[in-house]
């Protein structure tokens, strides 16, 4: 019965990684070498009140948090463009979350909510990455927060028949391997180190479980649980202005925390090898070319991408090896080789260097139309 249950939980999984890749298309923007975008996600709203305390309601508090928390990023770090999943009390079901992250290209993504659990004695922070759930509890936290999508019209074909109560359907976190897991889960220590030492509030630590609005997320991404609504005196102190701007401010300085690392890392990140390149291309300009592929280790050559493309240039980034293939000094000769290049690889995009260096493709179309 167990092994019938993980067959179809690869089946689930394979379609909806078909799924993923066919909506994410060519995935919205070329990756930025800068922290730039963070989306501030506040759970739940509207229909949907979350979980309920003695007086208070998960959305109203979570939404009063995220708002300060974006207060604070655009006062402190005006150079980071904030935007917000929902600004007022309106229901916005998990998938559309994903896609206000995505279409905006966002650097780092964190939705704030708020726990309830039977015990009124529990309290304290924990913050989670995408992945299985370790630990009964953990499951109980993703189950609680996916059951928003009852609410939502056609759930069951729009999550492919996911069911947010069965445990069953959670196998699928155990294939799930996220791109981003190491950032996240550095954004996920960062947020409690702060909330111990900023807010000190009890760190219940940095967790993973199959939340389905991170599941989509094509960058780093975090789920907080602010605290709980479940214990009296963590309500209080939810509810509060000293409380919630503590809160905030913790996760501000987390943000801020992630930023320099994430900038100080890509600053120094350059191109580190060159293989195969066919093309005839002046070395020393603006180069375009088409990411095809990205892992932690680099991979040896004649394995894997390398037997679907014969021109392979490998450069490191972000902490990983990536890989890419085609070559262009014109942005609309690289479009015309992105469109055979994705009939093999429908998720490819194109990036950019100068010099050797990797460039925002903004940044290239600008200085290539002031050299023409």
């Amino acid at each position: 019965m167990v092994e019938l249950v993980r067959i179809k939980a690869i089946t689930f999984f394979l379609v909806f990684l078909f799924v993923s890749i066919f909506l994410a298309g060519t995935i919205y923007a070329q990756e930025s070498t800068k922290f730039r975008t963070v989306v501030i996600d506040a759970g739940h709203g509207g229909k949907d009140p979350g979980a309920l305390g003695k007086s208070a309601r998960e959305k109203d508090v979570v939404l009063a948090i995220a708002l300060k928390v974006g207060n604070y990023i655009e006062k402190y770090l005006p150079d980071v463009k904030v935007i917000y999943t929902r600004k007022t009390d309106t229901f916005i079901p998990l998938y559309k979350r994903a896609e206000i992250a995505n279409k905006n290209d966002a650097d780092l993504f964190i939705s704030i909510h708020a726990n309830y659990i039977s015990n009124p004695k529990i309290q304290g922070v924990e913050t989670f990455a995408l992945g299985p759930a370790r630990s009964d509890e953990n499951l109980e936290v993703a189950k609680k927060e996916n059951s928003v999508i009852v609410m939502e019209d056609a759930y069951t074909t729009k999550y492919e028949g996911f069911d947010p109560n069965s445990a069953e359907s959670y196998i699928l976190f155990e294939y799930m391997q996220s791109t981003y897991l190491e950032q996240s889960t550095l954004m996920a220590s960062l947020i409690q180190k702060q909330f111990k030492e900023r807010a000190g509030r009890r760190d219940r630590g940095v967790k993973q479980a199959g939340f389905l609005v991170l599941r989509n997320i094509t960058h780093p991404s975090v789920l907080v649980e602010v605290g709980f609504l479940s214990n009296r005196a963590e309500e209080r102190y939810l509810t509060s202005s000293t409380g919630q701007t503590y809160i905030a401010s913790a996760i501000f300085r987390a943000v801020r925390d992630f930023k320099k690392q994430y900038d100080d890392k890509n600053a120094g990140e350059n191109v580190t090898q060159k293989k195969d390149v066919k093309n005839d291309v002046k070395s020393n300009d603006v180069v375009y070319r088409i990411q095809v592929a990205s892992f932690k280790r680099e991979i040896k050559k004649g394995a894997g991408i390398y037997k679907k493309f014969s021109d392979i240039y490998v450069f490191r980034d972000g902490g990983r090896y990536k890989y890419a293939t085609g070559e262009a000094n014109d942005y609309n000769e690289i479009q015309k080789q992105l469109e055979k290049v994705k009939k093999k690889v429908p998720g490819c995009f194109i990036v950019a260097f100068e010099k050797g260096k990797k460039i925002p493709v903004s940044e290239a179309k600008r200085i290539t139309n002031q050299d023409n």
